[in-house]
């Protein structure tokens, strides 16, 4: 059984979140994650032939690795309180797997990255949850039973996990809040998958 972690990084805080939301996922027993991303979009109005496989990380997504997880864990900087294009752009394209269900019943939460305290964290997650509750999937956040989620002076909501990654071009390192609170959100969706399943 296999989690997608499905994400857009463009500073590396995002794809730091993911690796750790993967460690969650396969700290349970007969599950696995599996991290994509997607390709940036090009400034201009059309978009350049960009390379099938990234130069490093992991690969881009298909549509076939969201028909073949058993869950979603979708991550993305927040730009203006909202998902980045890039991922936005993803997601546009997945109207066969919504008029076909393949998504449905199947577990997700969501997962951000910003620049400030108050960068619109909460607004990002909440964007990234319409198109996943519009695929019919269930929506799984963090609980208050995480004690991190009480005391973080960092990143961290009941939304999904989350990063204060300050300004570019140097970001912050995930605190020890935040990285607990994304492994403990790649855990609950795996234990739901299986539950689930």
């Amino acid at each position: 059984m296999e989690i997608l972690v499905l994400y857009y990084s463009r500073d590396g805080s995002i794809a730091q979140m993911a690796r750790k939301i993967a460690r969650g996922v396969e700290s349970v027993a007969g599950v696995s994650a599996r991290l994509r991303t997607v390709p940036p979009l090009a400034t201009r109005v059309e978009q350049e032939k960009l390379p099938d496989v990234p130069d490093d990380g992991p690969p881009y997504a298909e549509q076939r690795d969201l028909k073949e997880c058993a869950g979603l864990i979708l991550g993305s900087p927040g730009h203006f309180g909202n998902i980045a294009a890039p991922l936005k752009h993803f997601l546009d394209g997945t109207t066969a797997l919504w008029l076909s269900g393949a998504l449905a019943g199947k577990p997700a939460a969501v997962f951000t990255s910003t620049g400030s305290q108050h960068g619109g964290q909460e607004s990002t997650l909440l964007s990234m949850m319409l198109p996943l509750l519009h695929h019919g999937m269930v929506i799984v956040g963090i609980p208050y039973t995480e004690t991190q989620l009480a005391s973080t002076t960092s990143g961290g909501t009941p939304y999904g996990a989350s990063h204060v990654a300050g300004l570019a071009p140097t970001p912050r390192a995930l605190t020890s809040d935040e990285e607990q609170l994304c492994f403990a959100l790649g855990k609950r969706v795996a234990e739901i998958a299986r539950k689930l399943r």
